[in-house]
């Protein structure tokens, strides 16, 4: 069988929103403008269209409301019997039967009045039809009004319904209300069932999960059962029955021996007999809670026979025959309120569903293929000698002591003991000197006293520290750089006295040249250009650059004129000659005591410059998927060209849709009567 997931439902529309979406989208996705002046085949043709369109819209519509909603044959018995319990079977198929009625009643609709618009002489005739084909099928569906409305009700509900898998390993808890049914549940799981001391405080199945032994297990929490006949049952009772019937899992019968939830053992006794028959060729448990108030050695001997009778019951669901600790499989104790026997209880149920379900498949055919796989040797006895079993002495004292060491982790108290010991929160506060590693134990919690002997004790301080601390941080640093920068290690050993010799000077030089390189690199140095500030003794000059020119044999002028040259252009800006009113040959300005000013010169050549001078270019880097850097830039021109008319448009972006008329004549014109605002 297949289990279902009802949370996937898509959500029902009611009948009116349904006809204002199809007709909406009609409107919006077929053509809107038509002439008298067209072609009466273009005109039927028009009117057609928006027929079998608005017939499409409403079949498909109708036919994911039929096909989602889950057919009653098809999945587990379980939820067919619960959504028989929870919406009545023959309203919720009735409820689908007239949707999909409704679905073929729109085709036939939809069919006829293409038929006729086929024949249609006229604008008015096929509008007309139109408008009749697209009535009726608003009509039919406004009629399923009801039944849509049931359908999304019954969809919001199933969204709301645990998810059960029938095939999973279960844990199923069942009893009297106000057993502690609830409670047992919250304890073993992380489920948040609502817990009260009154009855009917669960109204409907709660799941949670637990592990054990590595595997995971569904818990199902029940309603509480009364003791009445199966037909004055109600819906909550109900639902219960209908986990025990269909549901394949372990069973925990839930006994209050106390009676504080308000019914005797003796009733509750009538009430396990009365169900027993749902408890067939499932492993049964009878689980005692409330011990804390009572008990179970402290009842009445009739109560204490009751529980017999549900003990020998509870016994023949056993799998396993013949086994001493069967009583102690399916009669347990326990109580949620001081927690004892809880994890018991889970545990036991959890082997006794392990067990069924290796039972089931020793029975099954499947079994006999799997044995044919498996070989089984058994060595046959060379001799009469026996040999039992013998485990080695270095074994059983290590598993001492192992032992001895559990023991003293289970006897060390923990930080959290201690705090409840000297006060709790807020008034014990945890030493942080306990975990010092002293040579005496008592000098853990000393004082270390600021003067001592009437001197300070930072006096004694070694005035040398920190210059010995300086040399020994040089001294690592030049161990480090020979360790990093040797690739390999050559081995001494089988060297001679001059080899050594030579190795050791040669290791010398190789340490200073990187002491050498790391000092240029922290200076300046390294850097191409010398910046004045470096240069202070004067020492990268034209004098020095021509005196080792001419050591050479080779003539400096030239060299000299062209760095001079270079320092001249580098500090001015580019001139060029003016001719204009009021200015010399030379293209100064010439003022009234006769000397000339280049004031007006230097102002035009940094005003031409400026104007001249150009954005830098960004350079482009190849990378995110281009191989190189002209595919990158041919790219970059792509996708300037390709945005060019969206800007052209003005239009934020791909998305951004400009409608052109706001209010288009055919849909904002023509004689309407008072009160007709409909543009369908």
């Amino acid at each position: 069988m297949v289990q279902f997931n009802f949370k996937g439902i898509t959500v029902v529309p009611s009948g009116k929103e349904m006809v204002d979406i199809i007709l909406s989208r009609t409107q919006r996705q077929t053509p809107t403008v038509v002439h008298k002046g067209y072609a009466i085949n273009r005109l039927r043709q028009f009117y057609m269209r928006k027929v079998r369109f608005t017939q499409q819209n409403f079949h498909d519509k109708l036919s994911a409301i039929v096909d989602e909603f889950p057919r009653l044959e098809g999945i587990h018995p379980f939820y067919s019997d619960l959504l028989h319990v929870l919406y009545n079977k023959d309203h919720y198929k009735l409820a689908l039967g007239q949707v999909n009625t409704a679905r073929n009643l729109i085709s036939k609709v939809a069919k006829d009045y293409v038929r006729l618009l086929k024949y249609g002489d006229s604008l008015y005739r096929c509008k007309c039809l139109k408008v009749a084909a697209l009535g009726r099928m608003c009509t039919v569906i406004k009629r399923i009004g009801p039944s849509l409305a049931y359908l999304e009700q019954v969809r919001q509900h199933m969204a709301r319904l645990p998810s059960i898998d029938p095939n999973m390993r279960t844990i199923l808890i069942c009893g009297y209300p106000n057993v502690g049914k609830s409670s047992f549940m919250n304890k073993i799981t992380r489920a948040d069932v609502d817990v009260q001391p009154y009855a009917f405080t669960t109204k409907s199945l709660f799941v949670g999960h637990t592990d054990y032994k590595y595997l995971r297990y569904q818990v199902i929490d029940t309603p509480g059962i009364l003791d009445r006949p199966f037909e004055d049952r109600n819906i909550i009772e109900m639902c219960s029955i209908t986990a025990l019937a269909h549901l394949r899992s372990a069973v925990l019968f839930f006994l209050d021996v106390s009676g504080s939830c308000g019914y005797t053992v003796a009733q509750q006794a009538a009430l396990f007999h009365s169900i027993k028959s749902l408890f067939l060729n499932k492993p049964l448990m009878v689980v005692c809670n409330k011990i804390d108030l009572q008990q179970l050695n402290a009842l009445s001997e009739d109560d204490k026979r009751l529980v017999d009778e549900m003990k020998a019951e509870a016994l023949k669901t056993l799998q396993i025959g013949g086994d001493p600790n069967a009583e102690q499989q399916v009669l347990v104790t326990m109580s949620t309120l001081t927690e004892e026997g809880v994890i018991n209880v889970k545990n036991t149920a959890c082997e006794r569903i392990l067990d069924q379900r290796v039972e089931i498949k020793m029975k099954s055919k499947k079994i006999n293929d799997c044995l044919n796989r498996f070989h089984v040797a058994m060595p046959k006895p060379r001799d009469g000698k026996e040999r039992p079993v013998c485990i080695p002495q270095q074994v059983l004292e290590q598993r001492a002591k192992d032992q001895e060491v559990e023991k003293e982790k289970e006897k060390r108290k923990l930080e959290k003991d201690l705090e409840n010991e000297n006060g709790g929160a807020g008034v014990y506060s945890a030493s942080l000197k306990k975990h010092y590693l002293l040579a005496n134990d008592e000098w853990k919690e000393d004082i270390i006293p600021e003067i001592i002997d009437g001197h300070n004790v930072a006096d004694f301080m070694d005035p040398d520290i920190l210059e010995r601390l300086e040399e020994l941080e040089r001294e690592e640093g030049l161990r480090l750089a020979g360790e990093e920068g040797d690739d390999f290690e050559i081995d001494g050993d089988n060297m001679t006295p001059e080899e050594r010799e030579a190795l050791n000077e040669i290791r010398k030089r190789k340490k200073a040249l990187i002491q050498e390189h790391r000092i240029k690199k922290s200076t300046a140095e390294s850097r191409p250009i010398v910046p004045r500030k470096f240069d202070k003794d004067r020492q990268f000059t034209t004098e020095r650059m021509g005196r080792q020119l001419s050591g050479l044999g080779l003539d400096p002028s030239k060299a000299i004129e062209r760095v001079r040259s270079r320092s001249v252009s580098r500090g001015r800006k580019r001139e060029r000659s003016v001719a204009a009113d009021g200015a010399g040959d030379d293209g100064m300005e010439i003022d009234n005591d006769g000397k000339g000013s280049n004031k007006r010169l230097r102002l035009r050549s940094v005003s031409r410059s400026r104007s001249r001078s150009r954005a830098p270019v960004e350079e482009v880097i190849p990378g995110e998927g281009f191989k190189d850097k002209e595919q990158k830039v041919k790219a970059i021109k792509l996708g300037k060209k390709s945005v060019k008319k969206r800007n052209k448009d003005a239009r934020k972006g791909e998305a951004d849709r400009v409608i052109l008329n706001m209010m288009p004549k055919h849909l904002f014109s023509g004689k309407r009567g008072i009160g007709k605002t409909s543009r369908r």
